[in-house]
């Protein structure tokens, strides 16, 4: 049986809403230990809730009674919804912050990626952070040294090795992050969903990297919302809702439970914006409806019906880079992502004032199966006007006569892949096409 690296028993990590928590110098800490006693002593005697000490009301556990164990080389998925303590957990096994109850247990060196240059200082170079964070993962200078090349190689920043990270673009900050967290060979290698920051490729070469650190018989925690990733990477997964531990096991096992759950949250036909439109916003999105092509608002379609996805935005502030889209997802993957501007006819610029805005997926276009909606609203490459990571609507298409017939008898069962659109086919008789002199098809 192999040795368990991870043991969790009973976490919990409580938060007081409106206050931040931050870092504290070595003399703040020393001072704190001196005055502890005293502030002890003044809360004596004092009403349980009182002295300043805030209201249930004011606190929120982000976590709550988790206890699970990881075992070495195991290659673990964390999923869940926005807010279901994801992030908070990875920062705790990272200890950047201490758990309010409960305990880590933790063998070996842990290398961790939470957000987009973690652990590094604006003002050094990228040559002095490397250095730094291989002496913060204990790692000796010499075989900081001896991984050098292959990490700055690795994260393609060669020329600016020797330039503050504070002058990186997002991507190069990231890059270079995540070669170190991944070269400096910890013993648990701790990864948040920040590898959205790099293109593709580089994306990809993540992705064989973290194999690999698990192929050489390490440890990894892996939070992200795409589920074709978690399946790809993960043999386990732990499944979080609202702080508390849900299910635990292989990975298939805890992504069905994750979209039984999205299943459950998300609606048919119609909905509606909880959140009230304060003014705040550039735009604000009342709501969304799914129709069928003669306007009857509808879940459940045939492939050979267009499917039409209506908004209902008011625009406070005319902009030429706000963008009304949505992500379409099917078993935890994003299918594809559009936008009002992603069109062959743009509607144009939105006026200030209510619009509906409808995108038309065309007929003989999605596969058989289950398809949620998730709104995603944006001035473009500035900033987000939704934040939802789950989807809010979802319908259903089954494939109708005409599609998929072999001697005029309908088949659903034999069509892998996420959309089956119709084609066009030719087909010549060989002994009727054009021979080049050779032989060869002309």
């Amino acid at each position: 049986m192999s040795e368990t690296v991870i043991r969790i028993d009973n976490l919990s990590k409580r938060y007081k809403l409106g206050r931040r928590e931050r870092y504290k110098t070595i003399r703040e800490s020393m001072m704190n230990a001196v005055a502890a006693p005293l502030r002890r002593l003044r809360r004596t005697g004092a009403p349980e809730g009182g002295g300043g000490g805030g209201s249930a009301r004011e606190a929120i556990w982000a976590l709550k009674d988790v206890s699970f164990e990881v075992r070495r080389g195991e290659v673990v998925g964390v999923i869940g919804s926005n807010g279901a303590g994801k992030s908070t957990l990875l920062k705790v096994l990272s200890r950047i912050t201490r758990p309010t109850e409960g305990t880590v247990e933790l063998v070996g060196r842990v290398g961790s990626l939470l957000e987009v240059g973690t652990g590094f200082h604006p003002e050094l170079t990228g040559r002095e952070n490397l250095f730094l964070n291989g002496a913060i993962l204990g790692m000796p200078q010499s075989d900081v040294r001896r991984k050098f090349d292959e990490i700055v190689a690795f994260a393609e920043v060669e020329r600016f090795i020797d330039t503050p990270v504070k002058h990186y673009s997002s991507g190069m900050y990231m890059r270079l992050a995540f070669a170190v967290a991944a070269h400096l060979e910890p013993e648990i290698l701790v990864v948040d969903e920040v590898l959205a920051v790099g293109d593709v490729g580089f994306q990809r070469k993540c992705l064989r990297k973290m194999d690999q650190v698990a192929g050489e018989g390490r440890t990894v925690l892996f939070v992200s919302h795409s589920m074709g990733i978690i399946r790809q990477l993960c043999s386990r997964g732990i499944l979080l809702d609202a702080g508390r531990l849900q299910t635990e096991g292989p990975i298939e096992h805890t992504v069905n439970a994750y979209e039984h759950a999205l299943a459950r949250s998300a609606q048919a036909d119609v909905w509606i914006n909880p959140e009230p439109d304060t003014g705040a916003h550039e735009a604000h999105l009342h709501g969304i409806r799914i129709e069928s092509d003669d306007g009857r608002p509808t879940h459940e379609f045939s492939s050979s019906e267009p499917v039409l996805v209506q908004f209902d935005v008011t625009v406070h502030r005319e902009s030429d880079i706000l963008k009304v889209g949505f992500d379409l997802i099917r078993s935890g993957t994003i299918i594809f992502r559009a936008h009002q501007v992603d069109s062959l006819h743009p509607p144009g610029r939105l006026a200030a004032g209510r619009h509906r805005v409808t995108c038309r997926i065309p007929p003989y276009t999605l596969n058989l199966g289950e398809y949620y909606l998730t709104p995603q609203m944006s001035l473009h490459c500035v900033k987000g006007l939704t934040n939802y990571a789950n989807p809010v609507l979802r319908f259903s298409v089954h494939l109708d006569t005409g599609v998929s017939t072999f001697h005029g008898i309908l088949d659903e069962r034999n069509h892998p892949g996420v959309i089956f659109p119709l084609l066009d086919w030719t087909s010549t008789p060989r002994n009727a096409a054009a021979s080049g002199a050779d032989g060869t098809p002309g």
